[in-house]
């Protein structure tokens, strides 16, 4: 029994030691690393571990992927950009359970989790500063006794000053003692909102893993496909379920959607997901802290929905445009899916009912989630064209019918680098440009399936972290090739590795995007600045 009161006391040191060290290393690295930096260093350091798992760990068939390979598959897992360079069937259970981790902590929904954990450190720290640093400092309110700041308890994130010391040396500030409660209420309301995202993150993927795993178990149709891959039903579903929810769009089948297509209940069942966890994340965030104002009547939450701009979410009418937005842009897709191949190749065997669910499906995952229920390179060109178009646009992207005003009086001077910085549009065509260099000699020699517009479609692919492809056909070649085999890799799986190394850069590009969103605004592009 004193061994066992030994081991709980040291334990129970040791946690506090680390958390306590852990509070203070992460209140560094928020205070003095950019979140460019930050984020870069996540996403490399997540796929160099999830290349030494794939490495270490067996695949299912005997040939190894090489080195290249397995890199770029976790790099495209970790950014989320679904991009294939091998068969996703090598791939043994244990290394898609690992793929899965990876998508998980890639996700956009946890990343957003992770910055705000920084951000409340950051908050912490800074508040610790500016009531130091005050001339008065009523860190405990009259009458109440004072709270200490350690590692276990950082609730108001301040350092208080003994209440005798206060109460003879200082008279309290009705202004400063007010700061102090609304500091307080900002630092709880950034935890409750990380503990929201949590629960939202767990809830949603585990309601979508036990659909989809009940699904498949009661479908003979849809069993019996995982059953002749030889794929576990739960492994399927976890791995498919994270991956739609992360917007990744990888799937355990070397198909894709495409041999599910004719389960239009399986289709209905991952579909919310492209939604949940990418383009309507912000608008559904804000409805489950609203049901959970309503529910238990907390002045957190309530602060959380009238300060949404300062607790990083977006307005109730921010919300509502992107809601129209994302559907807006959906309905023209659908249409003109419709309209161009409703009759075509790839709709052969379905009816009228499983033609809608396929074609909601594959033009929903257009928008950064890169499921394909149907061959891309089966599809007329006027609407890869399109497809282009909507990978390209931010997940956020939103109609905005207000007119911004500008102060040309107070115009705010640009730094060097804003000014040296090009547009996003501006850095994709070097790639394609330096892309169709390194593959000039297939450019020629198959011009079929190396054409520009398959070229850019997987740049496109890569930056927007979506994961379409036309794939690689060798009935395209012109000159026939016996040694040519085909695989259920995507295009850019068979490219050089000068070709496959610059589209993992435009994977880590498009996954911190949003860190140039406004590149190339020293940019003047109008008539006038000739003239004038």
């Amino acid at each position: 029994m004193n061994y066992f009161a030994f081991f709980t006391k040291n334990m129970h040191r040791f946690c506090s030691f680390f958390l306590h060290n852990l509070g203070f290393l992460a209140c560094f690295v928020a205070l003095n690393f950019h979140p460019f930096f930050l984020q870069l260093s996540y996403f490399l350091i997540l796929s160099v571990f999830g290349y030494l798992g794939l490495k270490l760990s067996k695949p299912r068939t005997h040939v190894r992927p090489n080195d290249l390979d397995l890199f770029y598959t976790s790099v495209s897992a970790s950014t989320a950009s679904s991009m294939a360079a091998v068969e996703m069937e090598v791939f043994s259970n244990s290394q898609l359970i690992l793929l899965t981790l990876l998508m998980f902590l890639g996700g956009e929904v946890f990343t957003s989790m992770l910055d705000l954990v920084l951000v409340r450190y950051k908050f912490t720290h800074m508040s610790v500063l500016n009531r130091s640093s005050a001339s008065i400092s009523p860190f405990s309110p009259p009458n109440e006794s004072p709270i200490n700041y350690n590692a276990n308890q950082t609730e108001l994130s301040l350092v208080s000053i003994p209440h005798s010391e206060l109460s003879v040396n200082h008279q309290p500030s009705h202004s400063n003692y007010t700061n102090i409660l609304n500091d307080r209420l900002k630092y709880k309301c950034l935890g409750y909102l990380i503990l929201v995202i949590l629960g939202y993150l767990v809830v949603v993927q585990f309601v979508g893993f036990s659909l989809v795993s009940l699904y498949i178990t009661f479908l003979t149709s849809a069993r019996q496909v995982l059953k002749n891959k030889g794929i576990k039903i739960s492994t399927f579903s976890l791995f498919t379920v994270v991956s739609t929810f992360s917007s990744c769009g990888f799937v355990p089948t070397n198909e894709n959607m495409m041999v599910f297509k004719n389960n239009s209940g399986l289709l209905l069942l991952i579909l919310p997901h492209v939604f949940l966890g990418n383009t309507l994340y912000p608008p559904c965030l804000r409805l489950v802290i609203m049901a959970l104002k309503k529910v238990t009547r907390r002045e957190e939450f309530s602060y959380l929905l009238k300060n949404s701009q300062d607790m990083h979410m977006l307005s109730a009418v921010h919300c509502c445009l992107l809601v129209a937005t994302v559907f807006g842009l959906n309905i023209i897709q659908f249409v003109m899916f419709c309209s161009l191949e409703w009759n075509s190749k790839i709709m052969e065997g379905l009816n009228v009912y499983q033609k809608l669910v396929a074609s909601i499906f594959q033009v929903t995952n257009a928008r950064h989630s890169g499921e394909s229920a149907f061959d891309l390179s089966s599809m007329s060109s006027a609407m890869l064209v399109l497809f282009v178009l909507m990978m390209y646009l931010p997940p956020y992207t939103t109609y905005l019918p207000v007119r911004e005003h500008e102060n040309d009086v107070k115009r705010k001077e640009k730094s060097v680098v804003e000014c040296i910085v090009l547009s996003q549009l501006s850095y994709l065509v070097i790639f394609i440009i330096v892309i169709c260099m390194t593959e000039s000699k297939s450019l020629k020699e198959d011009p079929l399936n190396f054409s520009v517009l398959n070229i850019t479609l997987e740049v496109i692919s890569a930056y927007g972290n979506v994961g379409f492809s036309t794939g690689y056909s060798c009935a395209r070649q012109l000159k026939g090739d016996g040694m040519c085999k085909d695989s259920w890799v995507g295009f850019s799986g068979r490219w050089s590795n000068k070709g496959k190394f610059i589209l993992i850069l435009v994977m880590f590009f498009g996954r911190l995007k949003k860190f140039n969103i406004k590149g190339g605004k020293a940019w003047n592009l109008s008539w006038q600045a000739g003239i004038n």
